[in-house]
């Protein structure tokens, strides 16, 4: 997954935004599918910073922005760190599947088509829009299928030229939920696996058949409709993949998100399915959190786009 994303090979160090603060992490690994920390740190930014948004700009407070850059990697040890991977909020950037219903006549078509996709799925034309898309299997009907992330262009310029400004080159910039999502996507498996990432509004929910992208949904809720729509989403994904034949395929849920109480998340997901499933833990994904006051919510997703350069 991600292959003409991530190629060529990206650093192992990564930065995550979100509303609230900013990430710097660094990995190392300790054998297949196993990392530990090299570096990090994150820090706390004053409300009205950053404002994460897909639609209209981000960063209302350029100088206080600035400043929390140097201030992260200074902290994290990284600041003469040049090549970065980065996290975007989850609101400043949007994602989603999709299919095309016939097979084009040719590439220009299809690109046509994809693009008119994009703007029905992301709300705001193509041309106004930096998309990245990677080909996955077909549906079941033998649809083209395509995973796609989309930032509009005058956002990510805003964050882009902070970037520059620190001298850095940003290879690779993804929302935080795919940044996350790579913990499953590393560890090969014939299973399902469901995320469940919270953001400023609600969560969004990925989930994967083995190591692809099989349902992407974005849910706009209050803290106290959190409980529901998760419970509606696992019973949506009992009934159009469970049942007698799949309910079993699940196998492996993870939650970040620091208004998220896994215990909590554990329950409403086994009485939907009707058996026992855990939330998994930074271990069994595979990063090794050493003590000292480093949160996994915090550093799940840069850590996850790190991962892709060790």
């Amino acid at each position: 997954m991600f292959s003409s994303i991530t190629q060529p090979k990206f650093p192992n160090a990564a930065l995550g935004i979100a509303k609230t603060g900013l990430s710097a992490v660094s990995l190392q690994g300790n054998g297949r599918h196993q990392y530990s920390i090299k570096r990090a740190a994150t820090i706390d930014m004053m409300s009205g910073v950053v404002e994460p948004n897909f639609l209209d700009s981000n960063i209302l407070a350029p100088h206080e922005f600035a400043a929390s850059l140097r201030e992260v990697v200074e902290v994290a040890g990284l600041l003469n760190q040049k090549r970065w991977s980065i996290a975007l909020p989850s609101n400043t950037a949007r994602t989603a599947i999709l299919s095309l219903e016939s097979v084009p006549a040719s590439k220009k078509e299809a690109d046509e088509i994809l693009d008119w996709k994009a703007e029905q799925s992301f709300g705001a034309p193509a041309r106004e829009l930096r998309i990245a898309m990677e080909k996955i299997s077909p549906d079941k009907d033998g649809r083209a299928r395509y995973f796609a992330t989309a930032v509009k262009l005058t956002v990510i310029d805003e964050y882009e030229s902070h970037f520059e400004a620190m001298g850095w080159k940003a290879g690779l910039i993804l929302p935080r939920a795919v940044g996350e999502a790579n913990w499953l996507m590393e560890t090969p498996t014939d299973s399902d696996s469901l995320l469940i990432s919270a953001n400023n509004d609600g969560f969004t929910a990925l989930l994967l058949r083995g190591k692809e992208p099989a349902v992407v949904r974005s849910v706009t809720c209050s803290t106290d409709e959190v409980e529901d729509e998760v419970y509606r989403l696992v019973m949506f994904y009992n009934d159009r993949f469970g049942g007698p034949a799949g309910n079993d395929l699940l196998e492996r849920l993870m939650v970040v998100g620091s208004n998220f109480a896994p215990a909590r998340i554990e329950d409403i997901a086994s009485e939907a399915l009707g058996r026992n499933l855990r939330v998994m833990t930074p271990e069994e994904i595979g990063i090794d959190i050493p003590g000292g006051g480093l949160n996994f919510n915090e550093i799940a997703a840069p850590a996850g786009l790190a991962a892709l350069g060790v």
